[in-house]
């Protein structure tokens, strides 16, 4: 077999591999890129996708209510919105140069924000970019199915590995016809 048939054949190849997986992840790569497209925008959607982070009154923690006291304020605040409903903390996060304080729950991605000094509630929103998150990498699916991570971390690995073969068929169909025009032309 000639060496220009040997680089058609593998184009068939590539091609053929490349064509497969897109339409096998098609509709996995299409959660990714709008998701994915989404956070990219989560800083710059006026507060809709990511709350903003409010400014309180002081960054000095010596000035700060004890957490136990800026949690149980939280709690309270988040059952006032949100009647009916069972909340648990995910994460808190403290933002001294802000002074502000983040509380981040589990349930339907709410967050509270307060002062750290006085206690005060800056503002309650929802993080849909939790949510993003979440349908982005996979975890959505573990957090229904009750799978404790493997379905992200089998979703993450063939999506990775996938992208991986995407690259490098789609750059050698970009690749290959140039390379055999030039051997032709030799």
């Amino acid at each position: 077999m000639g060496k220009r048939k040997k680089q058609a054949k593998v184009l068939r190849i590539f091609r053929k591999v490349h064509r497969s997986t897109g339409a096998l992840l098609f509709i996995f790569f299409f959660f990714i890129s709008v998701s994915g497209l989404f956070l990219g925008w989560k800083k710059n959607s006026n507060g809709y996708i990511l709350p903003k982070t409010q400014k309180g009154t002081t960054a000095d923690l010596k000035k700060w209510l004890p957490v136990d006291s800026l949690h149980t304020i939280a709690l309270n605040t988040i059952h006032n919105k949100v009647p009916n409903a069972t909340f648990k903390v995910d994460r808190i996060d403290l933002r001294k140069e802000k002074g502000s304080v983040k509380f981040l729950f589990v349930d339907s991605y709410h967050e509270v924000q307060l002062d750290g000094a006085t206690g005060n509630v800056l503002s309650i929103g929802q993080r849909r970019s939790d949510f993003l998150e979440n349908v982005h990498d996979g975890s959505i699916v573990d957090e229904y199915l009750g799978t404790d991570g493997y379905i992200k971390l089998i979703y993450t690995t063939v999506m990775g590995i996938s992208l991986l073969i995407f690259t490098i068929t789609g750059f050698w169909l970009w690749y290959g016809p140039k390379r055999m025009r030039k051997a032709s032309k030799a």
